[in-house]
């Protein structure tokens, strides 16, 4: 069974992700007075590139880069508690396993980049580089805090410490700068600078296409579907059914709601500069760090 967990997480966040995405779209084009394209429409945009040939210039890492960083994102979605029930693969790893994982995707993204030999490739490899370094002590601390109340690293009680031991101000004040640290997770608006497609020309993606492309595209669709997931075990209390598919579904609608938060936060605030972005970031890694030493003292 519980090997049969893991593939389930697998199955579910393949199946859903472009669902997700669908939504963010959807529903930034309603704030914007437009009609928008379809929910399905990531699914067909996948398809399409799939179909298509990919530009190689004539450089392994280019095409390995795709690879790795889907290869990456999937090995922590088989870590990740889905269902608020551990895995097999869950006692084998610890946050660090976690943070490690979604390190690499983010290197993998920027070795395409230089890979492709690209102006703007290269200067959105830089600005991934800034966000990786930024950003990533928050996810630490998230579950530094947990790690904290239960004097372990392990990934179940660490991620339910918090639902499991009861909120203190310090898991309070950590969801708040999780929540402002979201959108830069999953690289929406106002932090999409890695991109930017109107300044930048999409930045570490502008030389591929076709299936490596769609690689890309979809690590990033399961990356989002990750963070908003990892919010929902880590944040939101939940009520045991006894049955697995009914708190599976329960999550999977949980996490449906912080994907509307996702698209209302990104439609209704514009980018951010990278200097902005910093000076953004430098404060949640700040008051992150702040929190922690709150928890310490069991505040």
């Amino acid at each position: 069974m519980d090997i049969l967990l893991v593939f389930i997480n697998i199955i579910v966040f393949l199946a859903l992700a472009p669902l997700y995405e669908g939504i963010i779209r959807k529903l930034t084009a309603k704030v914007q007075s437009r009609q928008g394209p379809p929910i399905t429409q990531p699914y067909y945009d996948l398809l399409k590139l799939l179909g298509k040939d990919n530009i190689n210039p004539g450089n392994r890492l280019f095409n390995f880069a795709p690879m790795m960083s889907f290869a990456a994102i999937l090995s922590v979605i088989m870590l990740l508690p889905m269902g608020h029930r551990a895995n097999f693969l869950t006692g084998y790893a610890d946050v660090i396993t976690i943070i490690y994982l979604l390190t690499l995707g983010g290197i993998a993204i920027m070795l395409g980049a230089l890979a492709s030999k690209n102006t703007y490739a290269v200067i959105g490899a830089s600005r991934e580089m800034v966000t990786m370094i930024m950003i990533e002590p928050v996810l630490a601390m998230t579950f530094l805090l947990g790690a904290v109340k239960v004097q372990s690293l392990g990934i179940d009680s660490t991620m339910f410490s918090i639902t499991t031991q009861g909120y203190s101000w310090a898991a309070g004040i950590m969801m708040v700068i999780f929540l402002m640290a979201l959108q830069a997770f999953v690289a929406k608006q106002p932090f999409d600078t890695t991109e930017a497609e109107i300044e930048i020309l999409e930045g570490p993606f502008i030389e591929y296409s076709g299936p490596n492309y769609a690689l890309f595209k979809y690590s990033m669709m399961l990356k989002q579907m990750f963070y908003a997931a990892l919010f929902v075990t880590v944040f939101i209390p939940y009520i045991a059914t006894g049955y697995f598919v009914a708190d599976l579904a329960i999550q999977l609608a949980e996490v449906a709601v912080v994907f509307v938060f996702i698209s209302l936060i990104g439609s209704t605030n514009p980018r951010l500069r990278i200097d902005q972005a910093v000076k953004y970031y430098a404060v949640l890694i700040v008051a992150a760090i702040a929190t922690v030493g709150l928890s310490v003292y069991g505040i």
